[in-house]
């Protein structure tokens, strides 16, 4: 199910600190967001993390269309998932957001375990979705060519 490297990676990634914006006074913004350069960030402690995620299997027009409809609509529901971002970073199909506060407040490993579960369950998501529209289809043809089988 999980991989333990993925589970650890995951874990050291959410060691963030809480402290002021480097380029919004007074406010705890989270770096990740406000457009400092990679190079700035890693000389600070982190108060935020973004996780990407792709859907590498998509092998055809078909999945592309169902997995843009799909995390749209999961993305509509953003603020249910607390952690999962409206509109995801150019070239990904989900993105996460993760602040100090965030881990403050909830437990890491159920941070990490809802991730990873989450990530899953879209491409599992996206996988029946296509079968199950591949065999609507084929229903589809075999009725429409049994009609001019007379």
């Amino acid at each position: 199910m999980h991989t333990k490297n993925a589970l650890s990676t995951l874990t050291a990634a959410l060691t963030l600190e809480d402290f002021s914006s480097q380029v919004v006074e007074r406010h705890n913004k989270p770096e990740v967001e406000v457009g400092m350069s990679v190079s700035s960030i890693r000389a600070l402690p982190y108060n935020s993390i973004r996780l990407k995620h792709s859907r590498s299997k998509q092998a055809d027009e078909i999945e592309r269309i169902l997995c843009h409809k799909f995390t749209r609509f999961m993305m509509q529901r953003a603020e249910s998932f607390i952690v999962l971002r409206r509109k995801p970073v150019k070239g990904y199909d989900i993105s996460f957001l993760i602040t100090n506060n965030h881990t403050d407040t909830m437990l890491k490993h159920k941070i990490v375990d809802f991730i990873i579960q989450f990530m899953e369950e879209v491409d599992k998501e996206i996988s029946e979705m296509k079968l199950s529209l591949n065999a609507r289809a084929r229903v589809v043809a075999e009725s429409y060519l049994t009609a001019f089988n007379v």
